[in-house]
């Protein structure tokens, strides 16, 4: 009892004292702040917890802050006006852009598109489709609110939904060549888009010819067609349109340098390409004085170099060659692998040759592997050759390209994404509205009554009380007109096509028959 006597007194005593230093200090007391250097220390007031005195002399006197603007510009910008670096990972040219929400990475539907820039998208990357890769296919963008395509290989579009695309924009599909890791994904597109969005406008589609014209590439969608008869047949009982309609631009492979598409400011130019078999191709894109180059797949080849020439971005595929490795990951023998890439793949070693070559302002790789150990690999090999600015087109890789800058970035593609409603602009474009067509058949036109009377009722499942209103017959026997105010704000998104309001930039004076109109 003492004891504890004794620490309550100590802890009484020791509380007491503090609260009477305390009270013996001033209201406003002297801290460690040194004022202005003109031997008053500056006084804190405790209750507003600011400084008292000299303050106004730090709001008041303009001389004590730095004011002139470009020292101010050269030490914000660590130093670049005064010359003595290029920055931009040491490339004049090689940095972010001023519009980018981010400089790390690019975010769907965040970024709008300069009126003179190029946006790339790499949607696909790989030889072999595997859960991180997709098979081949890159989207240019283009300031004028152009897409094209360049390949559809198997699994790049779902990396076309995570990026906000949606399914009737993926058109104007360039193929290099008629192996079907470029085109794996094009029935797919052909079938869903023409379901969802694609209604008013064929499926477009350019390749190149073959040594005979079943080599070609409008064989090759004549043969799709036949693929998707039962499909497409099905698909009739929704309001398809001209879904179902495929443009095909098939061109002479071996017509170097010919010009295969030339519409709103954008010129397409193409040439062969040594990959075993005649009728592959690559191209060359132009746009306000920017270009971009794919080379397909192929063997190091001079056409590329000469028609390549001073790119402002080259793509090729490139293979590393670590066979001995890379048929262990892969599991492709090492004898069919180190045949397949002499035959008919273009070496790291040659990549950096050919870019030396051919100069671009950014060298790209993609149709290959993304895998650390290969990677540097291929970077080395590169290097032996050619010194400039080098990055890999792997999935989801996101270029930004200007006269003055070119960026690369990580997309971050979402893994279950909002996926994008069809877009209107261009039905708008010819249409001056949204017009949703007319379906071609009935259920009853093709599945037997025997099957349809097998079904659970309704009433079987749905709890009492919850059963839907169900649409068994679409609700019109006429094409149905949406004028551009009706339509849902997600499906103009398209700042080239619709401004803020959703109101059409480009308007028109249309003549509409046969349809109804929503009120």
């Amino acid at each position: 009892m003492k004891k504890i006597l004794s620490l309550f007194t100590i802890g009484f005593f020791m509380t007491f004292s503090l609260i009477a230093q305390d009270d013996q200090r001033p209201n406003d007391y002297k801290g460690n702040y040194k004022g202005s250097g003109k031997g008053n220390a500056g006084y804190v007031n405790k209750k507003e917890s600011v400084v008292t005195d000299d303050i106004n002399d730090y709001k008041n006197q303009k001389d004590i802050f730095q004011t002139d603007q470009e020292q101010l510009k050269t030490t914000m910008t660590s130093g670049l006006p005064m010359g003595r670096w290029n920055e931009g990972l040491m490339f004049e040219g090689i940095a972010p852009m001023d519009h980018m929400v981010s400089a790390a990475n690019w975010y769907p539907n965040t970024e709008d598109i300069l009126e003179d820039e190029i946006r790339i998208i790499f949607m696909g990357s790989s030889p072999m489709i595997r859960p991180g890769q997709a098979n081949t296919s890159i989207l240019m963008q283009f300031g004028n609110g152009k897409n094209l395509v360049f390949d559809i290989g198997e699994g790049s579009v779902a990396n076309f939904v995570g990026a906000g695309i949606a399914l009737n924009e993926i058109n104007d599909i360039f193929l290099t060549h008629l192996h079907v890791d470029h085109y794996g994904a094009l029935p797919y597109v052909y079938m869903f888009g023409a379901w969802n969005g694609r209604w008013n406008e064929p499926l477009r589609i350019t390749g190149p010819s073959g040594a005979e014209a079943k080599y070609g590439t409008a064989h090759m969608v004549e043969g799709m067609k036949m693929m998707t008869e039962w499909h497409r047949d099905a698909f009739d009982v929704f309001p398809i349109g001209r879904g179902w309609e495929v443009e095909v631009n098939e061109f002479d492979f071996s017509d170097d340098g010919g010009v295969v598409y030339d519409q709103d400011g954008i010129q397409v130019i193409h040439w062969q390409q040594a990959h075993c078999k005649d009728g592959a191709s690559a191209y060359r894109v132009e746009y306000k004085g920017m270009s971009i180059v794919f080379s397909g797949d192929g063997r190091p080849n001079k056409l590329t170099a000469k028609y390549g020439k001073d790119a402002d971005v080259l793509i090729t595929e490139m293979q590393a060659e670590v066979v001995a490795i890379s048929s262990q990951v892969y599991g492709v023998p090492a004898v069919l692998s180190r045949y397949t890439i002499d035959t008919h793949h273009n070496p790291a070693y040659a990549a950096g040759k050919l870019y030396d070559d051919a100069n671009p302002r950014l060298a790209m790789a993609t149709h290959t592997f993304d895998d650390l150990y290969a990677n540097n690999e291929m970077v080395a090999e590169v290097r032996e050759h050619y010194n400039g600015p080098f990055h890999f087109g792997f999935d989801g890789v996101v270029v930004n390209v200007t006269k003055d800058k070119i960026w690369v970035r990580d997309g971050q593609l979402p893994d279950y994404p909002n996926a994008t409603p069809p877009q209107a602009g261009s039905q708008v474009a010819e249409n001056g509205g949204l017009i949703v067509p007319t379906p071609r058949k009935k259920r009853e036109d093709m599945q037997n009554q025997y099957i349809r009377d097998m079904q659970y009722k309704p009433e079987e499942y749905y709890p009492e009380g919850f059963t839907p209103e169900l649409t068994y017959i679409w609700p019109s026997d006429k094409p149905i007109f949406v004028p551009t105010e009706k339509i849902p704000s997600s499906m103009k998104r398209r700042r080239t096509d619709f401004d803020d309001q959703g109101n059409f930039i480009k308007k028109r004076d249309f003549k509409l028959d046969n349809v109804e109109t929503t009120k």
